[in-house]
């Protein structure tokens, strides 16, 4: 009896509030990975992306298939953290662990570079923005992912209107002053998200951009559309919220830092207790 009661399985070494933690918190990644993955996948599939492999030339600035790389990473993560910490799995904790780590060492990294490189850095970030915002006002009616993103800089988050300023949507073949030649009606004008916003309106007037670039334009253009250009108001945006983004990079990477010790305090518990079995 005695030598039995010696390889019974004694559970007080794992501790269950710290598994169920790591589980509760990755089960949450877990969902949210799939959703925006599956987001991503639906969003293509719509496009006929598939189909048409021309459009994977500007692959990296699709907005779908930014979703579909975010979705995968956070599905895989949280997926190594719940089942792992769930099924007590040391394999799965430790896959969990090092992509927490590398997660962590790639941010730090580009931290590093961008204090240490602060001119160069910039320098290039303005000109990936500049050629990835030009694109995506070339391509703006012909990718609805692109279009929807475009106005949402513009209207909501930054409140601004092309890269340097309204004269770069001449660069859409639909707005550009030429285009009036063959019909369009859009022809020396913005889209609607370049428009301020009046507090009156109750329907948002999708035509409110038309031919304001035009010299014959009799109204105050600065009262009508935003005169400012995205990058500059990025720019502007960036600096107001300094300390918003930096909090929030500091708590981002205290949280994968904790993952990354509880991940290991787990499977120190799991090796502890199987120690006892043998």
């Amino acid at each position: 009896m005695p030598s039995i009661r010696k390889y019974r399985r004694d559970t007080t070494e794992v501790s269950c509030c710290l598994k169920y933690v790591i589980f509760g918190v990755n089960v949450l990644f877990w969902f949210l990975g799939l959703i925006v993955m599956a987001v991503g996948v639906w969003a293509w599939t719509e496009k006929d992306t598939f189909n048409n492999l021309s459009r994977l030339t500007n692959i990296a600035l699709d907005p779908a298939f930014i979703l579909i790389c975010v979705g995968t990473i956070t599905f895989i993560i949280g997926f190594t953290g719940c089942v792992g910490a769930l099924r007590e799995n040391t394999c799965l904790l430790a896959c969990y662990a090092v992509f927490l780590a590398l997660l962590l060492l790639a941010e730090m990294t580009a931290g590093i570079l961008f204090f240490v490189f602060k001119d160069w850095v910039n320098i290039n970030i303005k000109q990936q923005a500049t050629t990835g915002f030009q694109s995506f006002i070339t391509h703006y009616r012909e990718d609805p992912d692109q279009q929807n993103l475009i106005d949402w800089i513009q209207e909501d988050w930054l409140q601004c209107c092309g890269v340097e300023g309204p004269r770069d949507w001449d660069r859409n073949a639909y707005f550009n002053c030429s285009s009036g030649a063959v019909g369009s009606r859009e022809a020396c004008g913005v889209p609607f998200s370049c428009c301020r916003n009046k507090p009156q309106d109750i329907i948002r007037n999708k035509q409110c951009g038309y031919d304001v670039r035009k010299p014959t334009y009799s109204f105050d253009i600065a009262k009508i559309i935003y005169d400012k250009g995205c990058l500059e108001a990025a720019e502007e945006w960036f600096d107001h919220n300094l300390l918003i983004v930096a909090t929030s990079a500091v708590c981002t990477a205290f949280a994968q830092i904790l993952g990354i010790c509880f991940a290991q305090n787990l499977r120190a518990d799991i090796f502890a207790q199987k120690a006892k079995w043998h």
